[in-house]
Order: C-alpha cells, then structure tokens, then sequence
C-alpha cells in the first residue's frame, strides 16, 4: 500500500508527532468555536501558508490530496444556497478545508511508525481491553488506505471515460465500494498469514 508522507523533506518533518498530532486535534475543536467566515479564514490561509513553507512541489502534492473533497463542497454549497444560507455554507467549507488540510500537512510530515507510537502510548490505559497494537495497526491501516482508494477511483474513472462519453459521477461508487472490500478481503488474508496483528 502507499503512504501520505511527503518525500520532500521539510522544516516540519524534523517536528516531534506527538505535539503535531495534539495541535491539529487542538485546532480542529477551535475550528467549531469561531462562526463567522471571517474569522475561519484566518485557518484556512494558515494552513496554506504551511503548505507554502514547504515549497511548491509540497503544495502541490499536498493541495491534490484536497481534491477527493470536492463532491462534499459540491453538496454542502447547493444545499446552503437551497436553503438561502450561504453565510452557513462558508462556514461550513472552511471548517471542512482547514481541518482536512491540516490532518494532511500533518500526515504528510509525519512518518507512519512515529503516529503508531503515539496512538500505541494513548490506547495504553484500554490495555485490559483492547490491545494498543490492534488499534495501532487499525489506524495504520487507514491512513494507508486511503491514498490506495483515491488513485483506485482515479482508475475507475479513467476505465469509464475510456468506454463512455458521458461523466461517470455517482455510477463509480457501486465498482469503488466492490474494490475497497476486496481490498479489505486481501488484507485480512494477509493479517491471518502473518498471524494476525500480534
């Protein structure tokens, strides 16, 4: 599977994960204590700026993995503007692109067994109940899987354009849901060869 962490190394990557995972957890409650678009803008360029401070390439990479949010903008904006409340709908779109972008920044930045350290140091106190490394392997899983069903829906639209003129749009999620479940399917198998999660 692929992994969200940047290549390009930045001033960011030499951070702690601990503190990194605890500001953007921060940030992201604050997001829901500020209600005026306003003052959600002052997050959303903060996060661009932080994108900007790793360079071009690193924006770029950073601001494509954005683009999956775009049916949601799409849903959120009609709805606000059916219901003549477009000041909601800014609301809305900022909190939803200020803490979308800021997880990335963070696991773009951060490798992997570092953010499983500290999910495994946090799930300590659920020992007696839940292993921490069974849910440290959970979380890894999902952060690995989901840059797999991005380029997995790329493909599928690309497979559908090939054979048809019209846009795919909502006839892409019956083939994305069959392939993210044989994916799922071939990733227990694999778990189960290995002995489970340990």
């Amino acid at each position: 599977m692929l992994t969200l962490t940047s290549p390009v190394e930045t001033w960011a990557h030499r951070l702690p994960a601990g503190p990194k995972l605890a500001a953007v957890a921060g940030v992201t409650t604050g997001l829901f204590l500020l209600s005026s678009p306003w003052t959600l803008a002052g997050p959303a360029l903060a996060a661009l700026a932080l994108y900007l401070s790793g360079g071009w390439v690193f924006a770029r990479a950073g601001l494509r993995l954005l683009w999956p949010l775009w049916p949601f903008v799409l849903v959120v904006g009609l709805w606000h503007l059916w219901t003549a409340d477009p000041v909601g709908g800014a609301v809305v779109l900022l909190r939803m692109f200020s803490a979308v972008a800021l997880a990335n920044f963070v696991t773009m930045t951060t490798r992997l067994s570092d953010m499983l350290a500290v999910m495994e140091r946090l799930a300590s106190p659920l020992s007696p109940v839940l292993p921490p490394r069974r849910l440290a392997l959970a979380f890894a899983l999902v952060i690995r899987s989901i840059p797999v069903m991005v380029e997995r829906m790329d493909q599928i639209r690309q497979s559908w354009s090939a054979r048809a003129p019209r846009r795919p749009r909502w006839r892409v999620l019956v083939p994305a849901v069959l392939a993210a479940l044989d994916d799922a399917d071939r990733v227990a198998d694999a778990l189960r060869a290995r002995g489970g999660s340990g």
